[in-house]
């Protein structure tokens, strides 16, 4: 798994990809499928990604994730 960060990496440094938009992008992808896994089931997956529900409910509508198939409803 290491070899294939690090190709990745490589990739992105080359194509001139920003550290910020690298870290948004991996946060999105990692805990969306993080939310598939959990089901849609927010406290699981926030346990699971090792951070508090509150922080995860910030991220899901920071970057307008669905949930389970279904968007956040606002508030």
């Amino acid at each position: 798994m290491k070899d294939q960060l690090e190709g990745l990496v490589n990739q992105m440094v080359e194509r001139g990809i920003y550290f910020e938009d690298a870290i948004e992008e991996f946060e999105k992808r990692f805990i969306k499928r993080v939310l598939d896994r959990a089901e849609g089931n927010q406290s699981k997956a926030a346990q699971l990604l090792g951070i508090h529900r509150n922080t995860l409910s910030r991220k899901i509508e920071e970057y307008k994730l669905e949930t389970n198939g279904h968007r956040r409803r606002p508030r």
